[in-house]
């Protein structure tokens, strides 16, 4: 067998797919290929609303039209791989039960920078005053007037003024609910976009893989954290 016939026979082989796991997939096509959200028209009023259309509907589509997903933005050198196109269909697609366009771009931003949204590890309410000023002598808290009293000094009745200090929580306990609300909003939605990807077997060069992020990071919090989450 000549080297000729080696190199055929290599490249005619089965192409070896790239294990990724979603938030990986997900990475990779928005960061690395650029692929940009191809998003579904807005409803015409005429016609009523559109009807919902899932990722093979616009492979389909576009297969027949004899042309390439146009949801990749093309870098100098080469287009957006087809793949990461397809990634981002499905991403464009989620439902709306699962954040719909909102989720959609969100997914595609945090995708981009490589980032994770913020649960606010670590984050414990306390106990703060409302406002602090600073002077010669250092910082204190603010106090305003909240009443008045009689009090007697040295035999004599007089009126004192009565001050307390504003306090409030910080972080508050509402922002940390809402944080980690938001990062399972985003885990659903991921776990949606890898079971459509894996179901549709419509990527050719990469395996999406059951890897997927903690659902909840702040299950396991230390003792201080609960404590604190307690007293709130």
């Amino acid at each position: 067998m000549t080297v000729h016939s080696r190199l055929l026979n290599r490249r005619a082989g089965p192409r070896t797919k790239r294990a990724l796991g979603i938030q990986q997939a997900l990475e990779w096509a928005f960061r690395t290929e650029k692929a940009r959200l191809e998003l579904p028209e807005p409803p015409d009023p005429e016609r009523g609303d559109s009807p919902g259309f899932g990722l093979e509907y616009v492979v389909m589509q576009r297969a027949a039209l004899g042309c390439r997903i146009d949801g990749g933005r093309y870098k100098p050198d080469s287009s957006t791989h087809e793949d990461a196109e397809v990634i981002a269909a499905c991403v464009a697609n989620l439902p709306t039960s699962l954040g719909g366009l909102r989720m959609a771009i969100r997914i595609a931003e945090l995708a981009r920078a490589g980032m994770t949204p913020d649960w606010m590890p670590g984050a414990v309410p306390r106990c703060v005053p409302v406002e602090m000023k600073r002077n010669q002598h250092g910082e204190r808290s603010v106090t305003i007037a909240v009443g008045t009293a009689r009090v007697l000094t040295r035999g004599k009745w007089r009126t004192v003024e009565l001050r307390a200090c504003p306090v409030t929580w910080s972080p508050h306990p509402n922002q940390i609910a809402a944080a980690r609300r938001h990062y399972a909003q985003w885990w659903l939605a991921l776990d949606w976009v890898r079971e459509g990807l894996r179901e549709g077997g419509l990527l050719r060069s990469i395996d999406v893989t059951d890897a997927m992020p903690k659902q909840q990071p702040w299950a396991h919090l230390t003792s201080r954290e609960q404590i604190g989450n307690k007293t709130v």
